[in-house]
């Protein structure tokens, strides 16, 4: 899988969840989940879970504590999917 797809996969499942549009509309790998999207810790819970039905993946606690940013992200979805 592309790393294009994946941003594009994962904007798509943070986009419910954002409440600060502007993060999103320049959504790249930097975005902060929390800071840009101002997207808050329940939620955060909910989008790691959704990555995880999307993607076919797992994501355990250390990981999820790493996930900040969409790079983060796309990182450790990369690395799940190549196991």
């Amino acid at each position: 899988m592309s790393e294009k797809e994946i941003l594009t996969r994962l904007k798509k499942i943070v986009k419910p969840y954002v409440q600060r549009l502007e993060g999103l509309n320049n959504f790249q790998e930097n975005t902060d989940f929390l800071n840009d999207l101002e997207i808050n810790s329940a939620n955060l819970v909910d989008v790691v879970l959704d990555v995880e039905d999307e993607f076919n993946i797992e994501i355990d606690n250390d990981s999820m504590e790493g996930m900040l940013t969409v790079g983060d992200a796309k990182s450790i979805i990369q690395r799940k999917l190549s196991n």
